[in-house]
C-alpha cells in the first residue's frame, strides 16, 4: 500500500542554505507496512486493537463494524465469541517508531490515545455516587462527576458507554436528593456540575426520568435557568428541553412552576447562544402546545412580550432558531390577544411574506399558517387591513410558486384558502411587482 505525504517546505524544519531542499511541493512516495494497516479501512491504524480471533483492527474501525450488527471477524469470519478490544500496545509502539523515522519526510507521530472506559468502571462510579449521594457527601459526588464529565470530553464512545450502563439513573438520583435537601443553596457547584453532564444521558429510563421530573429537580432546574451562570443556564435549558420531549406530564408539571415560563422568556432575549434559545423555544412550543394550561400560558407569554422577540430571531436567527420562533408564533397566534400583538407591529406581515420559501420548507408551511390566522380572523376589511398589506406585500405571487414547488395538503388547503381572499382585492390594488425575479427559489428549501 502506497501512501502520498507532502513534503513540507524545507525551511521549516531546517537550515534554508542546506542542499537539495529547493523541492517544494513534490510528493514523496512512502510505503506503509502492511501489518501497520487496518484490514477494513487500509488506512494506518491509530488505536489498534485485537479481537478474539487473534486479528488487529483500528478501534474505530472495528466499533462501527460491530455497531452496524455484525457478530463475526471481517478478516476470518469467524463468530466472535467476545466483543472484548484488547489494545495491542506492541503494534503501537513499532506503529510511533515507525512514524518517528519518518518524520523528515513528513509523516506524522501518531498520539497514545485514550484508552476508552469500560462498563465496569462505569458501574464503579456509579455505585460511588449512589453510596456518597446516600450519606450525603457532596464533596464527594462532585468528584466523582467529575470523572465522569472527563469521560465524555474524551470521545463520544465513552459518553456511549456511560449511558448504555445507567449513568444517567445514578446522577437524575443524586440530582434531586440534592435538589430537595434544606441545604440546595451549599450544593450548586455539584448540581450545575450534574447538568453539564446530562444532555450526555438522555433518553433517560422510565426511573430516571421520574426523578427528574420530580418537583425538587424541575425547581431546581429552572432555579438554575434563572441564575447568573451562563454555563449553567444553557446545560438546564438543554436538559430541560430534553426532559419535556419525553412526557406531557413534566410539561404539565413545568407550567405549574413560577418562574419557570419568566425564566425560558429570558433565555430568548438574552441569547447565550443558537443551541440554548433552540431549546428555550422548543419548550415553550411544547408548553403552548401540550399543556393543560396552554391557552393561559400563551396569554401569559403575549404579556411578557413575546410576539416581538420572536420576530427578532425570525429577522436574525439561523435557520433553525427561525423554524422554532415560527412554530411559536404560530401556536401564539391560536389565541386572540397573540393575534392583536401581531397586528400591532409594523414588522409582522412585511417579515412573513419576506420570509415565504427562503428559509426551509418547514417554515413556508408555519409562516402560510400564521398568515392565514392573521388575514382570516381580522375583522378590518378597508384599505389598511393585514390582507391588503400582505397583498401589496406580493404575497400572492409567493404562495402561487409555493402551490407549484409542493406542500403538504393541510398547508396547501390554506393556501388555496388565502389566495381566493386576495383576489377579492387584487382587481382593485396594484399589487403586481414587476422586479419579482423569484431569486429566492434558489435558496435550498
Amino acid at each position: 500500500m502506497i501512501l502520498s505525504w507532502r513534503r513540507r517546505r524545507a525551511g521549516r524544519r531546517a537550515n534554508k542554505n542546506s542542499v537539495n531542499d529547493d523541492i517544494d511541493g513534490t510528493e514523496m512516495e512512502i510505503t506503509i507496512p502492511t501489518h501497520f494497516r487496518c484490514p477494513i479501512s487500509l488506512d494506518l491504524m491509530k488505536d489498534p486493537v485485537t479481537l478474539s480471533t487473534g486479528i488487529t483492527y483500528d478501534r474505530d474501525s472495528i466499533e462501527k463494524w460491530i455497531e452496524s450488527g455484525n457478530q463475526t471477524c471481517p478478516v476470518t469470519n469467524q463468530v466472535l465469541s467476545s466483543f472484548d478490544e484488547i489494545p495491542n500496545h506492541t503494534i503501537r509502539r513499532m506503529i510511533q517508531d515507525w512514524c518517528v523515522e519518518n518524520g523528515s519526510r513528513g509523516v506524522e507521530r501518531i498520539p497514545t490515545p485514550r484508552i476508552p472506559v469500560a462498563p465496569r468502571q462505569v458501574l464503579e462510579v456509579c455505585e460511588r455516587i449512589g453510596m456518597a449521594t446516600r450519606r450525603g457527601d457532596g464533596v464527594k459526588c462532585q468528584e466523582l462527576v467529575g470523572k465522569i464529565k472527563a469521560w465524555g470530553k474524551d470521545s463520544e464512545r465513552n459518553k456511549r458507554c456511560m449511558a448504555e450502563n445507567g449513568t444517567g439513573y445514578s446522577l437524575c438520583a443524586t440530582f434531586e436528593a440534592f435538589s430537595s435537601s434544606s441545604s440546595t443553596e451549599k450544593h450548586v457547584s455539584l448540581l450545575e456540575q450534574i447538568v453539564s453532564v446530562l444532555p450526555w444521558m438522555f433518553p433517560l429510563g422510565v426511573e430516571g426520568q421520574a426523578l427528574l421530573g420530580s418537583s425538587s429537580s424541575l425547581n431546581c432546574i429552572v432555579g438554575l435557568l434563572r441564575g447568573k451562570d451562563l454555563s449553567a443556564r444553557q446545560n438546564s435549558v438543554l436538559v430541560l428541553k430534553e426532559l419535556l420531549s419525553l412526557d406531557q406530564r413534566f410539561v404539565n408539571s413545568l407550567a405549574e412552576i413560577e418562574g419557570g415560563l419568566e425564566a425560558l422568556v429570558g433565555i430568548i432575549k438574552e441569547p447565550i447562544c443558537p443551541s440554548a434559545t433552540k431549546a428555550a423555544l422548543t419548550s415553550i412550543f411544547y408548553m403552548i402546545s401540550q399543556s393543560k394550561t396552554c391557552e393561559k400560558t400563551r396569554l401569559r407569554l403575549v404579556e411578557m412580550g413575546l410576539v416581538s422577540l420572536l420576530l427578532d430571531n425570525i429577522v436574525d436567527g439561523e435557520k433553525g432558531v427561525c423554524e422554532r420562533a415560527l412554530g411559536v408564533f404560530d401556536e401564539i397566534c391560536n389565541c386572540k390577544e397573540g393575534r392583536e400583538k401581531a397586528y400591532e407591529n409594523a414588522l409582522t406581515m412585511p417579515l412573513l411574506v419576506k420570509k415565504i420559501l427562503r428559509i426551509s420548507q418547514t417554515s413556508s408551511e408555519f409562516l402560510v399558517s400564521v398568515l392565514w390566522k392573521l388575514c382570516k380572523n381580522e375583522k378590518r376589511n378597508d384599505e389598511g387591513s393585514v390582507l391588503v398589506e400582505a397583498l401589496q406585500l406580493g404575497a400572492f405571487q409567493k404562495l402561487l410558486v409555493l402551490l407549484q414547488v409542493g406542500c403538504d395538503e393541510r398547508i396547501k388547503e390554506k393556501v388555496t384558502e388565502l389566495l381566493k381572499l386576495f383576489n377579492l382585492h387584487r382587481g382593485r390594488l396594484d399589487c403586481s411587482d414587476s422586479s419579482m425575479d423569484f431569486k429566492y427559489l434558489k435558496r435550498p428549501f
